[in-house]
């Protein structure tokens, strides 16, 4: 089960407090194991959105923790309007729609005008958009905590070993496995995948074939925005939906592009695994130490790795 940290947004493997090495049976090897996996979904969610867009456009989207925060703030407030077990699935769907909607919004009023810019301008005009967005959720949602419960099928723990676990955490694993497989077989087999690719290399030499490069951008970054919306989306009913979210997820979520390799999808996910297996268990065996795991995990990675795991040297 995650829980929010104190002054961070992101979702933290829940534990028992207390300090000192502890001794762990099998069931609390495999719970802890699969809490420091819950947190790898959310963050691979939001990374794999990042690590798409700058593969693709070479654009370092500062902005898009906002999207997550997005996501989380439309499940929660779309709560009134369509309630129940049936209205959270379909808010489930709503929210990483919109949040697409708007991504796409952006790239076409504000980034595509600065794709040819260097990227200390790309880098400012993100970070912009980073502070405009987080004002406008505030002068819509306001500063009060919002909370989203967790439908009655997914209520409830199931017991591994004598331990009990979250169903709604696995839910989000589950979430997260289907949506990267979902991506990887849209890049590798279809059309639209190969397009991507062709732009990565050439977009002149693609465009003179009648693809239309502007409009493929457009759709790229929106599915990057809906990534980061599906992960703010399944994130609301594990922690107190509120502003702040998006400056939290940011820097987890560009420390696991780092580590996975800033272009490749399967790196950010094998890095999310890393980084929430690492914090898992430093949060249990070394609490005092826990927050300096993820940045342990990421040195020890690029000391052998600079490019990141499946990153390729430029």
């Amino acid at each position: 089960m995650c829980r929010e940290r104190a002054g961070d947004g992101r979702p933290e493997p829940a534990t028992t407090r207390g300090s000192g090495l502890r001794p762990m049976t099998l069931g609390g090897i495999i719970v802890q194991l699969l809490s420091g996996l819950t947190s790898a979904a959310i963050l691979f969610l939001v990374a794999a959105g990042i690590t798409l867009i700058f593969g693709a456009m070479r654009i370092i989207n500062v902005a898009h923790g906002s999207f997550y925060m997005y996501g989380a703030y439309i499940m929660a407030s779309a709560l009134t309007l369509l309630p129940g077990q049936a209205g959270f699935w379909l808010r489930l769907l709503l929210a990483p729609a919109l949040v697409g909607v708007l991504g796409a919004a952006l790239e076409v009023l504000v980034l595509r005008r600065i794709y040819q810019r260097e990227h200390l301008a790309q880098l400012l005009a993100t970070f912009a958009l980073f502070y405009i967005l987080a004002d406008l959720a505030q002068q819509i949602w306001g500063n009060q905590y919002r909370t989203v419960p967790v439908p009655p099928v997914l209520a409830g723990h199931t017991s591994i070993l004598g331990h009990a676990f979250p169903l709604y955490s696995l839910f989000v694993i589950a979430i997260a496995v289907l949506t990267g497989l979902a991506v990887l077989v849209l890049l590798r087999v279809t059309m639209f995948g190969w397009s991507v690719r062709a732009a990565v290399e050439d977009p002149e030499l693609l465009a003179a074939t009648g693809v239309n490069v502007k409009r493929l951008s457009t759709l790229l970054f929106a599915l990057g925005a809906v990534l980061a919306g599906i992960a703010g989306a399944v994130v609301a009913p594990l922690q107190a939906v509120t502003t702040g979210m998006d400056a939290s997820i940011l820097v987890a979520a560009f420390i696991v592009s780092i580590l996975g390799g800033l272009g490749s999808v399967a790196g950010a996910a094998i890095g999310s695994v890393i980084i929430g297996v690492f914090q898992a268990f430093g949060v249990q065996l070394w609490p005092q130490w826990s927050s300096t795991f993820v940045y342990i995990a990421m040195i020890l990675v690029l000391a052998f790795r600079p490019s990141g795991i499946l990153g390729q040297a430029e």
